[in-house]
């Protein structure tokens, strides 16, 4: 399109309303969709009944508004003296805050907060605008088509800085390659500007896309960079935060699960004692059908030592290494893969922490791995009250927008009321975080994370019935005006197993009170 707006009478749009000339108002803009008729998917009658009209409702009532954006060049003027009518803007838009009510946290709201400075508003633009520029192009083809993140997208999210922005306070700081997003200082980074990192890569709502970048590192590399030589962990971090290399954390075995103490790949010392020879299998592992690095718990000890005779290496793609994706309720986009391990040749230091002590590295990357799930299904969550809230105002039954219907307005405070429940319980554990000594979260947080964990996937699953009742047919289509819904539903239940079941959670939550019981206490 030329540069100049063109403008025009809604009198001469009205004369194009044939098959050989096809103009429709939306958002009074004009677009001449003459072309696009025979590529309609709801064939050329339902466009020719809107011919030389304006079509805003109409086609709201069909579809999200981001299609504006796709088909913009069909795009010729503006209706005359309504050029300052505020049309909707496809989302999201150079980093904008959402003005929808519950669909940012409340200190981009509003509210005045006891947590949030003005460098988190700044990282939080900063990695909107880079999500909507380098991602969010791309997303349709990962979610849908499953097309795994390329290399070129990990190096720029590592330039950037947003790969160590994920990690958090501690060493990943110091070997990022050109400082993290939004100008803020290592020495300002606390765990508050980690969550805002993950909630926005969750905000795209694309859940098997967005676990595709680098979810498998936010889990993996820690272990590396907290347990591993020193010689090792430089290395290797540089590595990934660069997105040079991708790394997985590989715990799971079909034959474990859950009970990380019964793992049967084993790990056997060469005579040499120069060597370990991995052979074993892991599964549902998360970006490991492209990852370089595999974070592995391995057996050094017999069974019977179950815990104890655990250890945790790092094993790079090599000789013996083969990954087979496995196709999941979400998009294969995320990489997850079935990994075997046969006769692969490890150098003994690439051991983390010590021989038959990985069972201590691995629980200490818990916290952390479920503090940042939590964060991240309640920030999808969020999406998905924003989606209702917009659908909810732009959606005509009955004669009146869907939101005047009580029963829609209830559903929606019984959303709002237990997320904004939840996501304040998490800024709370996310401050004892900044706060509190590695030795003193593993004591006073684990139980509240487990718990707060079960809580946020809890709501999740009751948001998504909601939604879907709200949006009906729409939410169990995988394309069109439900689609975040959609994707949403058929995802909850990977918050609600991964890093631990809700039935783990519940149990250790408890389990970790009663830890610090009072002795002899009575009514």
């Amino acid at each position: 399109m030329s540069t100049e707006v063109k403008t025009f009478t809604r009198a001469e749009v009205a004369t194009h309303n044939t098959e050989e000339s096809l103009w429709i108002i939306i958002d009074s803009k004009v677009y001449d969709i003459t072309k696009f008729i025979k590529f309609h998917p709801g064939g050329k009658h339902v466009l020719l009944e809107l011919g030389g009209k304006d079509a805003t409702k109409a086609f709201y009532d069909l579809h999200r508004v981001d299609i504006l954006k796709k088909y913009d060049r069909f795009r010729i003027g503006i209706i005359a003296g309504e050029e300052k009518v505020a049309a909707t803007v496809p989302w999201p838009a150079d980093g904008e805050i959402s003005k929808v009510p519950y669909a940012e946290n409340p200190a981009w709201q509003g509210w005045k907060s006891a947590y949030f400075n003005e460098s988190h508003y700044r990282m939080r633009i900063a990695v909107r605008k880079f999500l909507e520029k380098e991602v969010v192009p791309l997303l349709p083809a990962m979610e849908d088509q499953g097309k795994e993140p390329s290399i070129e997208l990990y190096k720029k999210m590592g330039q950037f800085g947003l790969l160590a922005a994920r990690i958090g306070p501690g060493k990943a700081l110091t070997l990022t390659p050109n400082g993290l997003p939004g100008g803020v200082k290592p020495e300002e980074f606390t765990y508050f500007h980690e969550q805002i990192a993950h909630e926005e890569i969750a905000r795209l709502g694309c859940p098997g896309a967005t676990d595709g970048l680098a979810a498998g590192m936010v889990i993996g590399l820690p272990p590396v960079l907290l347990f591993g030589r020193p010689e090792v962990s430089e290395k290797v971090g540089r590595e990934v935060l660069a997105g040079e290399k991708r790394i997985c954390l590989a715990i799971t075995e079909a034959f474990a699960g859950s009970d990380v103490a019964q793992i049967r790949t084993t790990a056997t010392k060469t005579p040499d004692g120069k060597y370990y020879i991995v052979n074993g299998t892991k599964k549902w592992i998360t970006n490991g059908s492209f990852s370089d690095y595999f974070v592995t718990a391995v057996r050094t000890g017999p069974l019977s030592a179950g815990a104890k005779g655990v250890s945790l290496l790092l094993i790079e793609r090599s000789e013996g290494v083969a990954t087979q994706k496995i196709i999941t309720s979400y998009s294969p986009a995320a990489g997850t893969a079935f990994v075997t391990f046969d006769n692969v040749k490890v150098p003994v230091e690439n051991l983390l922490g010590k021989e038959n002590g990985g069972f201590a590295c691995i629980m200490a990357n818990f916290n952390h791995e479920r503090w940042l799930i939590i964060v991240g299904v309640v920030r999808a969550t969020r999406l998905v009250v924003e989606e209702c809230f917009k659908w909810a105002h732009q959606r005509t039954v009955f004669g009146k927008p869907l939101i005047a219907q009580p029963v829609i307005r209830e559903k929606l405070a019984h959303m709002v009321a237990q997320l904004e429940s939840v996501y304040h319980w998490i800024e709370a554990i996310t401050y004892q975080m900044t706060k509190l000594s590695y030795a003193e979260q593993t004591k006073l947080l684990a139980g509240p994370i487990a718990l707060c964990k079960l809580q946020a996937t809890r709501v999740a699953y009751d948001v998504s019935d909601k939604a879907c009742q709200i949006f009906g047919g729409r939410a169990i289509t995988r394309t069109g005006m439900g689609q975040i819904i959609e994707r949403f539903q058929r995802s909850i239940k990977y918050g609600a197993i991964l890093g631990g079941s809700e039935e783990i959670m519940a149990d250790l939550g408890i389990k970790q009170a009663m830890k610090y019981m009072p002795k002899n206490s009575r009514l």
